[in-house]
């Protein structure tokens, strides 16, 4: 197809195969329609508008995106704007990085009822941090205090199997009880031990996990002594990375990893009616974990691998805990700077004006999308909208999967 690209996208996929899919393997209510928008996103059966240049006439069809969080073309604004609003939240302290992971053992679990068990792991990881920020063993002060934390759930791994896991922003100090003295951890450079962590971490897992089991929201209780058992003899995995070196780079680090979803466009290569082949690394081996393999499954095969890391519906992935909670959060961020005497980010009186999305993206990353791709000097401008069509199908855009050459 002249002037396609040389790979193929999610879109394309799931345009092709999506019906097929839902045919022999069904989904979720949720799952589904996910899928159809990920299939419709930036396409004729969204709708759109029909822009023109102002000097040289050039004309162009733009299409709607689906804005759905799943999809790998609609992330990159929502990206940005978050982390502008984060970054009036930073502090000049060390900041870690804490990963909570789940036991293979609960994987099917997680599939059967993902709203209890991604809700327990939030709760069981962030009130570990807590329990350890108030514990005079790991803190300067008699009685510790209240530390941030940002937490972002990834159920996916790198072949696209299921590996829930939290990642934890945290912060390098803490507000004391009464507001008066930021703490800091004992040692410079270290938090708290994860060994420790990964046993209270597994305990306040494990109740949760029976009163879940008790209270009829996991099946039948007969089960959870059994589980519950299992999985206190096996070892919970928590790391803590090191510090990162300074605010700058904790922002790098949330862009990369806030708005990620199970597989990005770049990341896959070929497609055709069989198979899809995209680009992994294996962790796993020891010899180069930062060396590219190659993976190629059955096309039906990488669908139904992604729609298990399709979220319930309303579910929030990215949540904020102690001094980030947005309850609080602008009033203990602003005594923390006070007591650390750093100076408050400027703030302006006056309502900033509402942006486009073009003019965000130009102030942003320098890029004009309004400027004509032709004469690369006119400026487009919308002339007539494309009504979406009426909905008589699942996908209702046909499209062959571009295959790389």
């Amino acid at each position: 197809m002249a002037g396609a690209r040389s790979r193929p996208d999610l879109g394309d996929i799931l345009r092709v195969h999506g019906d097929r899919y839902l045919a022999r393997h069904g989904a979720t209510p949720t799952q589904e329609r996910v899928l159809r928008a990920l299939a419709e996103c930036r396409t004729a059966a969204l709708g759109g508008h029909l822009e023109a240049c102002d000097g040289c006439g050039h004309r162009r069809a733009v299409y709607h995106s689906c804005r759905n969080r799943h999809c790998p073309k609609c992330q990159t604004m929502a990206q940005s704007d978050w982390l502008e609003a984060r970054r009036e939240d930073l502090l000049p302290i060390e900041y870690f990085h804490v990963v909570f992971t789940l036991p293979h053992e609960l994987c099917a679990l997680a599939l059967y009822r993902p709203r209890v068990v991604y809700d327990l792991l939030f709760r069981a990881a962030t009130e570990t941090l807590a329990t350890f920020a108030r514990d005079p063993r790991y803190v300067k002060g008699e009685s510790g205090g209240t530390l941030g934390t940002t937490a972002i759930l990834h159920t996916w791994g790198q072949n696209l199997s299921l590996h829930p896991h939290l990642h934890c922003v945290v912060t390098g100090g803490m507000l004391s009880a009464d507001g008066e003295r930021f703490e800091m951890p004992r040692s410079k450079g270290f938090l708290f031990p994860v060994r420790a962590l990964s046993k209270v971490y597994r305990g306040k897992f494990l109740d949760g996990l029976r009163q879940a089991f008790k209270a009829g929201k996991l099946g039948e209780d007969e089960t959870a002594p059994s589980l519950c058992h299992r999985l206190r003899r096996i070892d919970w995995v928590v790391y803590a990375k090191a510090p990162f070196g300074g605010p700058e780079q904790v922002l790098a680090y949330l862009g990369r990893y806030t708005h990620r979803i199970a597989i990005s466009n770049h990341r896959l290569l070929t497609a055709d009616q069989d198979h899809v082949a995209f680009h992994y690394r294996d962790y796993a081996d020891g010899a180069d974990d930062r060396k590219r393999k190659v993976m190629q499954l059955e096309t039906l095969e990488f669908i139904r691998r992604f729609s298990m890391h399709v979220l319930p519906k309303g579910f929030v992935r990215i949540r904020h805990y102690g001094l980030l909670a947005n309850r609080h959060r602008r009033s203990k961020v602003a005594r923390c700077r006070i007591l650390l005497t750093a100076e408050s980010p400027p703030q302006s009186t006056r309502k900033p004006a509402p942006e486009s999305c073009s003019e965000k993206l130009l102030r942003r990353s320098g890029v004009d999308i309004l400027l004509c791709p032709v004469c690369r000097e006119g400026r487009m401008h919308t002339v007539d909208e494309i009504p979406r069509p009426p909905r008589r199908r699942l996908y209702p855009i046909r499209a062959p999967v571009r295959v790389a050459a």
